[in-house]
């Protein structure tokens, strides 16, 4: 199998490197998949750079990166289906706690981490189903039914905040996205609702106005540091905010009074940690979009293995239209 590590940390030209070694034997309870595509998430560029608070050094000796990625399983260990052997699939959590993820021809895991990808569905789709699309399923749907809902999206022309508002409206909700530049183009295309610009100094003021006065009971926030205090200015009472980014600002104060006197939810999402009944709910809400057409999932760039770094670069300079992925056969 052929594969790319790091041993380091580092920039991703000085440390990322092509390597081979046998194929993988499964073990009971797990597949082997042959991938086709690996994605290219920013958690898998921060942890590759060592950019994570508190982390010295790379967690194993020899780190294959990349959590997310699609492909067949070409074999599979005692307890497990043989009629699963050619099933085409989708992998969550590939790299999470483990040496060895996706930026490779074939990938180990247990069995429940290979999904089956519905025959409609590409496998360049399925790539961006694990970190991008249950964080965006989880967010818009992880607090029940939101037909007749406002959601406020924030950096929707991101590709978790993109995918959020396709579900949401798919859903049933009505969406107020925040973006900037050509992102507002794109969420509009997405079918946001309304799109403001979230450098206004008075976005919480045309959040409101936008939803006729009224205050918001959803938030799905990629900023939470950034943006709470708007966030708590039109939160609902009972209200939530689903938070799961703050990169800009990762030890923000909290107005703890106001959120206090709205009981507001602070739903911090870590997809990784996803319960399994969540985790099945996301599944089946991604699946259920992708058959009824609501749900398109772009891809802006494709590298070869071997320009694994390139890809990395092209996550870390932002300003993306579209998912970034690896043809683990090139």
């Amino acid at each position: 199998m052929r594969f790319i590590s790091y041993e380091s940390f580092g920039n991703a030209s000085d440390v990322l490197h092509l390597s081979e070694q046998e194929l993988p034997t499964p073990q009971a309870g797990e597949v082997c998949v042959e991938l086709a595509y690996s994605g290219v998430n920013p958690s898998d560029v921060k942890a590759r750079a060592g950019s994570r608070p508190g982390v010295t050094k790379p967690p194993f000796p020899r780190i294959v990166p990349h959590s997310d990625g699609a492909g067949i399983i070409s074999a599979v260990g005692p307890g497990v289906d043989t009629a699963r052997i050619g099933e085409r699939v989708w992998i969550w959590n590939g790299q999470w706690q483990r040496a060895f993820g996706t930026a490779a021809s074939h990938i180990v895991l247990p069995a429940d981490q290979a999904v089956t990808l519905p025959d409609s569905v590409s496998l360049e789709t399925g790539a961006i189903l694990g970190i991008p699309g249950l964080t965006a399923a989880h967010t818009v749907f992880g607090g029940g039914e939101i037909a007749g809902q406002t959601f406020v999206i924030h950096g929707g022309a991101g590709t978790v905040g993109y995918l959020a508002i396709q579900l949401a409206k798919w859903g049933g909700a009505t969406v107020i996205a925040t973006a900037h530049g050509a992102g507002v183009v794109r969420c509009e295309a997405a079918g946001a609702d309304v799109v403001l610009d979230y450098k206004a100094d008075d976005l919480s003021d045309q959040i409101l106005a936008a939803n006729n006065g009224n205050l918001i009971p959803r938030i799905i926030e990629v900023e939470f540091g950034q943006n709470i205090a708007t966030d708590t200015a039109v939160i609902a009472p009972n209200g939530t905010i689903a938070a799961y980014g703050s990169a800009l600002n990762m030890t923000p104060t909290l107005p703890f009074y106001p959120l206090l006197f709205k009981a507001v939810t602070l739903d911090i999402v870590l997809i990784y940690l996803l319960g399994k009944a969540e985790r099945i709910h996301a599944i089946d809400r991604l699946h259920d979009a992708l058959a009824d057409g609501a749900l398109k999932c772009p891809v802006q760039d494709i590298f070869g293995l071997k320009d694994t770094a390139l890809a990395h670069e092209a996550v870390e300079a932002g300003g993306r239209a579209g998912a970034i992925l690896i043809d683990v056969t090139a």
